[in-house]
């Protein structure tokens, strides 16, 4: 597998992310359109037909966004887990006590750092010098990769 870093850490999946929500996208489109159609030409079973249609559409774009956001939200608690652990075991003892002040996006994004230089990051995020997971992850210098993540 090749290197990951910041810039190819994010696991993109074409026929997920391109192809299945274009065609999401597209039906939900349609089906506005289809709606809007039947309103025009009127008749009643034409826009409780199209109606359906609608609230059929709108419901897979919420199965979409569910199907990706459920077990993300399951992985980061995971991670969040892990890198508990690991900091337990990487931190002088002054921040392991302050582990809980961190964030499970914090979390996140210090899974990718080794574990020589995770002190040095951890004391910058809990002093407020970096922030969001982007900040963290471009102090990153050695990066661990996580080819196992959604």
């Amino acid at each position: 597998m090749a290197d990951q870093n910041f810039s190819s850490h994010r696991k993109i999946v074409p026929g997920f992310h391109i192809v299945l929500l274009a065609i999401v996208a597209l039906n939900v489109l349609w089906s506005f359109y289809r709606v809007y159609h039947a309103i025009r030409v009127g008749g009643r079973f034409l826009i409780v037909d199209s109606l359906f249609g609608l609230l059929v559409a709108v419901a897979l774009a919420l199965l979409f966004a569910y199907i990706r956001l459920f077990p993300l939200r399951a992985q980061d608690r995971v991670i969040r887990l892990e890198e508990r652990l690991r900091l337990r075991e990487l931190l002088p003892a002054d921040l392991q006590a302050r582990i809980h002040e961190l964030s499970t996006s914090q979390l996140i994004a210090l899974r990718f750092a080794s574990d020589g230089e995770v002190p040095d990051l951890v004391r910058q995020v809990l002093d407020g010098k970096l922030a969001t997971r982007d900040d963290i992850k471009k102090q990153v210098r050695n990066w661990r990769p996580d080819f196992l993540r959604m």
